[in-house]
């Protein structure tokens, strides 16, 4: 037992011994040029036995702030196939969505397989990190998914594979996570319908080789008109939730230039719904036709106090020097902005938008804006009358029980004829009922405050 194991060791220091001589004459005998051609010889075979990888790097946004569309479909895709036995993930849930998003954290990988080719998901910031996938990082090609530089650090998805299967993975994979998540995007919405006349929407959404042809923008425009709390926001949410379009509120009064304008119209995606509320109380857009007047002590009583503060600095703005007023107008956005942004001159439109203006005061806004063209539909929104009630009794009350009181239900009706009330109004005393009582209970506080609206509109006799 003994022999044999000295005799093991004497092996190994005559091996030790040659491989330090060997080491010796390479250095002593061997030109420095010969070095650098054996080591491409020993990384040649060694990559041999590793096949190269490649990869593609995704950012989130580009140079302009821009969001990617393939790094969304992507965290989201991940979310729902991937992560199922990741160690960690990011978790986020909307208001209305069915269920929490998973995605995946900085500096996580997990791995996917399609078709029989095996992908690596990384997240990580900026996009040079080195290659983990089992090639080296000098075998690793980038293709990055964005035609602008980076600047700064931000999160990116890097993709790696094998080199064999690049095709595979740019001709069929990335389709596929694009197309898994639109269904996933689908799946999680909330969909409620609130409009019954959706023919001119769904006809809208069918119509892109119509727009095509005609060669113009794929949008509509869209005014809705009412008093305060007839349901212009509710009817917004309606059109995007029937159609499955994002919604894009736009602050018109917060953007301080035409670029700006420009910039946050270009990082809109195709299907969305870009909206500004309350058109008649930005800056430029009134009716230039008429003549400027102080705000009248007479408005009604619905407009806001903010409403009013806008009015009387849109007059006040009437009073300053021309060259005053000049330099205020080069910080702001004008009118020819906003109706080249209505016309879809700046919005980049490669797919459907819709353009959504709400006011209060139809008659307030330039009549450029409400030419044909650019405002494709107004659609008034008015006081509620006893169709509207009935809908709202089913909604609030209960599908069964608002039939059940035609009396009571014809007397509100016939008081909705003679007041003024919103549908705001009116679903707010359904909402102040609890539930025990009842839709005739309901009913008859609405009454009860319909006739005490009409007394204070008739005042005392």
């Amino acid at each position: 037992m003994g022999a044999p194991l000295k005799l093991t060791w004497a092996s190994l220091g005559s091996l030790f011994a040659t491989a330090v001589l060997v080491r010796t004459a390479v250095r002593d005998f061997i030109p420095p040029e010969a070095h650098g051609l054996l080591r491409a010889l020993l990384s040649r075979a060694a990559a041999a036995l590793v096949p190269p990888c490649d990869a593609i790097i995704v950012h989130e946004t580009d140079a302009n702030g821009v969001p990617n569309e393939l790094y969304e479909a992507a965290q989201l895709y991940l979310g729902a196939r991937c992560l199922a036995t990741a160690p960690a993930m990011h978790l986020h849930k909307t208001h209305g969505a069915a269920a929490a998003v998973a995605s995946l954290p900085d500096s996580h990988a997990t791995l996917d397989a399609f078709r029989g080719v095996r992908v690596l998901w990384t997240s990580q910031l900026d996009g040079n990190a080195s290659s983990s996938f089992g090639g080296s990082s000098s075998s690793s090609r980038g293709f990055v998914h964005h035609p602008f530089p980076i600047g700064g650090r931000q999160r990116c998805l890097r993709l790696e594979f094998r080199r064999r299967d690049r095709d595979v993975v740019r001709d069929a994979y990335i389709p596929f996570v694009l197309e898994e998540a639109a269904a996933l995007r689908a799946k999680m919405r909330e969909r409620k319908l609130y409009t019954n006349n959706s023919a001119d929407l769904l006809r809208f959404v069918r119509s892109r080789e119509h727009y095509a042809r005609a060669g113009r923008a794929w949008k509509r425009g869209y005014l809705l008109h009412g008093p305060p709390g007839t349901g212009k926001t509710s009817l917004v949410a309606a059109i995007a939730n029937l159609l499955e379009f994002d919604i894009y509120d736009l602050e018109l009064t917060t953007v301080t230039s035409n670029y700006d304008l420009r910039r946050l119209l270009a990082s809109t995606r195709p299907k969305s719904v870009i909206v500004v509320e309350d058109v008649d109380c930005s800056l430029g857009l009134f009716d230039r036709t008429r003549s400027p007047a102080p705000p009248s002590s007479q408005d009604d009583d619905a407009d806001s106090d903010e409403q009013r503060n806008r009015a009387m600095l849109q007059h006040a703005l009437t009073l300053l020097p021309p060259a005053v007023e000049a330099a205020m107008q080069r910080e702001t956005i004008s009118l020819s902005g906003v109706l080249n942004f209505v016309d879809g001159l700046w919005s980049s439109c490669v797919g459907e938008r819709l353009v959504v203006f709400t006011t209060n005061h139809k008659d307030r806004l330039d009549p450029a804006l409400l030419r044909p063209g650019r405002m494709d539909r107004k659609v008034e929104l008015g006081y509620c009358k006893a169709p509207a009630l009935r809908v709202l009794a089913k909604n609030y009350l209960g599908d069964d029980d608002a039939d059940d009181h035609d009396e009571i239900m014809g007397e509100a009706g016939r008081l909705l004829e003679e007041v003024q009330v919103t549908p705001a109004d009116v679903a707010e005393v359904f909402m102040g009922c609890d539930g025990d009582d009842g839709a005739h209970d309901a009913l008859q506080k609405l009454v009860d405050e319909l006739n005490a609206r009409k007394e204070k509109m008739n005042g005392p006799k």
